[in-house]
């Protein structure tokens, strides 16, 4: 099993600790809990977990006092080391998203967003992806990351 440090965690993924996703949140609760280390998370992956967050406000599903909650529990876990910035030099993720995207989103019909989630893992030279996307997956895979199954 790999440690948390090897394993990118798709941000819409790693929302799920800090919103009510159903199933997904007591399965990425649960992995969480027995995989030690510190998750490494890019500057975009933290503005994507705030948007969500903060979306959550805007269609309801999340009060006033739950979204600060939210955004709290998100920023302590920034702060405690839980999660931890990675740093990918964004033109070569950029240039390796447009790479994967010309050869890739032909076939498996990826988002923008999802494929420069999968060029960050490997620009950080992470091996593990964490996803509950399922053409985000399939990208991970052909290019040679290993799927974390919750």
């Amino acid at each position: 099993m790999a440690t948390a440090d090897q394993v990118y965690a798709d941000p819409s993924a790693l929302a799920c600790l800090y919103l009510h996703q159903h199933g997904r949140s007591r399965r990425i609760v649960a992995w969480r809990s027995r995989t030690s280390g510190a998750l490494p998370i890019t500057h975009y992956g933290c503005a994507e977990i705030i948007n969500a967050i903060c979306r959550a406000r805007f269609t309801g599903d999340l009060d006033a006092e739950g979204a600060a909650q939210a955004l709290a529990d998100f920023e302590a876990d920034v702060a405690s080391g839980e999660l931890e910035q990675a740093h990918p030099l964004w033109r070569a993720a950029l240039d390796r998203a447009a790479e994967l995207s010309r050869v890739h989103t032909p076939v498996l019909g990826t988002r923008s967003a999802d494929v420069l989630h999968v060029a960050c893992a490997l620009e950080i030279k992470l091996r593990h992806f964490l996803t509950f996307d399922e053409r985000q997956g399939q990208l991970a895979k052909r290019v040679g990351l290993k799927l974390v199954v919750l």
